[in-house]
């Protein structure tokens, strides 16, 4: 029984990064369920005994996709690092998510984030700039990050930054190799802590920035 179930779900693995690579060549709209089956080499009703729907299909690598992330978003936020460091490591998750599966992050860009149905999804879309505002805000109690500054703004400044990078790297308005998804990490973590940085803090966190 388990090798049948572990069997079932590489076929499913199998089925979902075919639809990725082929929603992300095709479009959702103009891909058949035939085209995903013939991208992941099975049967047409294979991909039926898996799932109901192309709609199905979407739904799950979005959802697999998103809960992973905030899963690791989740994972940094907790951690015992610093609040810059932390920032850093929400950055470097997100980030990597391109890195690893560029044909999901294009088919969440383009067919969800994007998408008109986009309203359904906020309450789940936003919760990295919750993560986020939180890290500020301890931060901020801590003194290392100025009080005077919003710390929702503050956030959604920092993952709108990040958002606008991806999807220029899916868009291919902007050069989405390794060297530019490093140096776009430093940038972002470096503009928005020196901005946040209190005090004397600022004065650490730009010679740090020059430093690096």
């Amino acid at each position: 029984m388990a090798e049948r179930s572990t069997a079932a779900e590489e076929k499913r693995r199998v089925i979902l990064d075919a639809a990725a690579r082929v929603f992300a060549r095709k479009g959702f709209h103009t891909s058949r369920v035939g085209d995903i089956a013939e991208e992941a080499g099975v049967a047409h009703g294979l991909l039926y005994h898996y799932f109901a729907s192309k709609d199905e299909v979407l739904e799950t690598i979005f959802r697999e996709h998103w809960s992973s992330l905030l899963e690791r978003i989740h994972a940094v936020e907790s951690s015992s690092g610093s609040v810059e460091e932390r920032l850093r490591g929400i950055a470097s998750v997100m980030f990597e998510g391109w890195r690893r599966e560029p044909d999901v992050v294009r088919v969440v860009v383009r067919e969800i984030t994007r998408s008109s149905e986009v309203e359904e999804r906020v309450g789940e879309l936003v919760k990295p700039i919750g993560a986020i505002r939180r890290i500020i805000e301890r931060g901020q109690e801590e003194g290392v990050f100025r009080r005077d500054l919003d710390a929702d703004m503050s956030a959604i400044v920092f993952y709108g930054a990040i958002d606008e990078l991806i999807t220029g790297w899916v868009l291919g308005r902007l050069p989405g190799d390794d060297d530019a998804v490093a140096a776009a990490e430093h940038h972002i973590v470096a503009v928005v802590t020196s901005g946040l940085a209190a005090g004397g803090q600022r004065g650490k966190a730009l010679r740090a920035d020059v430093s690096a």
